[in-house]
């Protein structure tokens, strides 16, 4: 059965390449990025797969909490359900550490933009759609006053926090929404794919991309994902395993989603 599924930063990596695995087994895809030529790229890639009906694309900069917003109305405004959720657009290294508003660009995107698309794109979800956070190898300890601007870290420690936060709060959304909900699971593909982040962020060429292209599809689509709503899949040991320590602690999950809605506050819909 044909799903309708959003695939965040399907530019490029292993988003183009979930994409286009998808778009092979009849689903609809969702193309989003923040490049109009890429984005156009993307579409060109789809239609040579499958050229029977059109490819959906959405822009947005998800370093801006304002287009993130927009691109949820947008979506909103064209679809009245939408199956699958993968929130796969991240950052690691740029040329500008700080978003306009003086946040590190890793907590933006990696965990922000998450936050205020899942919950602009909830209404279009039920208890039979998925939500699908990239998460990571890569977890460190949260530093709250990190993610609210006032401390500066390091390209890798934020990154690393971003990560550990996105399993936090994806845990925190899957009790959330409870049983009429999506199912929201938290799954790291694989370290060091052979990614455009890797390559800039470790001089590496990566491990093959369809290592985690098959991860998201089975976290996307099969039945043993159905009932893992809150849990963490770690596809380096290829099973649910538990984050970090603090991914578990509920003082630390409370505290961090209370900081989450104070950022996004004007730009959640």
């Amino acid at each position: 059965m044909s799903k309708i599924i959003l695939v965040t930063g399907s530019t490029d990596g292993i988003g183009l390449e979930t994409a286009k695995a998808l778009r092979a087994k009849g689903h609809t895809i969702l193309l989003h990025g923040r490049n109009s030529s890429k984005i156009e790229a993307a579409r060109q890639a789809l239609l040579a797969i499958d050229a029977d009906g059109e490819v959906e694309c959405y822009q947005a900069d998800f370093s801006r909490p304002g287009d993130v917003a927009r691109l949820a109305r947008e979506i909103r405004s064209t679809h009245s359900k939408l199956d699958v959720l993968i929130n796969n657009a991240g950052v690691l290294r740029t040329g500008n550490d700080l978003t306009d508003e003086g946040l590190d660009v890793r907590f933006a995107v990696n965990l922000l933009a998450p936050q205020i698309l899942t919950e602009g794109l909830r209404p279009l979800m039920d208890a039979s759609g998925r939500v699908v956070n990239l998460s990571s190898a890569a977890q460190a300890p949260v530093n709250l006053d990190a993610l609210k601007g006032k401390v500066h870290l390091s390209p890798m420690e934020a990154y690393a926090q971003s990560k550990l936060a996105l399993t936090m709060w994806s845990r925190h959304l899957a009790e959330q929404f409870g049983a009429e909900g999506p199912v929201v699971v938290a799954v790291n593909p694989g370290s060091l794919l052979a990614s455009k982040m890797v390559k800039e962020g470790f001089g590496v060429a990566g491990n093959d991309l369809s290592i985690g292209v098959d991860i998201l599809l089975r976290a996307a689509l099969s039945e043993e994902f159905s009932n893992a709503s809150g849990r963490y899949f770690d596809n380096d040991s290829g099973r649910f395993s538990d984050p970090h320590a603090d991914g578990l602690d509920k003082a630390k999950v409370a505290a961090l989603v209370q900081v989450m809605n104070m950022l996004s506050k004007d730009d959640r819909t």
